[in-house]
């Protein structure tokens, strides 16, 4: 069982914001899960936890091919306690704000991008820059608006919204995007030195933040108050 009260607070709330994305509350009212293709991190993220379950094989969506792992664990206490912050079975397309703790909004977001965010980068067609983005992908739409003015709020800086319905799904999905100058000051205060984190989101973040700007505040993508990120 985890109590939120003995949880370090850094890795409670990341491991919230990974619920949120990659994670699962079952109809019974009891047991949580968390999903991922990447095997080791989740025997990270559960030894942060506090607890000592077996880490089971799945297989997602029409697929038999059992490739993702995943933490289930029964909580009545913990599930009740994610309740009463917001989160709900059944919350792919519901979900809306987090009753989070702002002083750890840092540790929240980052598990909710190595839960269902990228961080990408390719070359401009026109002039070859590098360029960089920060995205976090969801199908809840009131849940990434609330994020979004979040996310703007605390570093200062301005992302943008996007919705797509593609061919085969009946819900449309729903894109909150940063480029690189809002990206490189939200990377740098999210992966901090020992921050718990996802190893090759880890390695993103670093290699955006060491790439040469070659841009201006275009759009005033960085408001006053936001601190640019590491120059190489």
């Amino acid at each position: 069982m985890i109590d939120v009260n003995k949880v370090k607070p850094e890795y409670l709330w990341y491991s919230i914001g990974l619920i949120v994305t990659d994670g699962n509350l079952s109809k019974d009212g009891r047991h949580i899960s968390i999903t991922s293709k990447d095997r080791d991190y989740l025997f990270t993220v559960r030894d942060a936890l506090g607890l000592k379950n077996v880490i089971g094989l799945k297989a997602r969506g029409y697929s038999n091919d059992k490739k993702y792992s995943v933490l289930q664990f029964g909580d009545v206490s913990f599930y009740r306690y994610l309740q009463s912050i917001g989160l709900s079975k059944r919350k792919s397309l519901i979900l809306d704000k987090i009753a989070i703790n702002k002083i750890y909004f840092k540790d929240f977001l980052r598990g909710v991008i190595d839960g269902d965010g990228y961080i990408t980068t390719w070359k401009h067609a026109s002039n070859g820059h590098k360029q960089w983005a920060l995205g976090i992908v969801s199908a809840a739409p009131l849940f990434l608006s609330w994020l979004k003015n979040e996310v703007e709020d605390t570093f200062k800086v301005r992302g943008k919204l996007y919705s797509y319905t593609a061919k085969n799904r009946k819900n449309p999905m729903n894109t909150l995007k940063f480029g690189k100058l809002a990206s490189k000051v939200i990377l740098e205060k999210i992966y901090y030195e020992d921050a718990l984190c996802l190893e090759r989101k880890r390695q993103k973040h670093l290699e955006c933040l060491l790439d040469v700007n070659r841009m201006v505040n275009y759009g005033g993508v960085i408001r006053p108050g936001a601190e640019i990120g590491r120059q190489p």
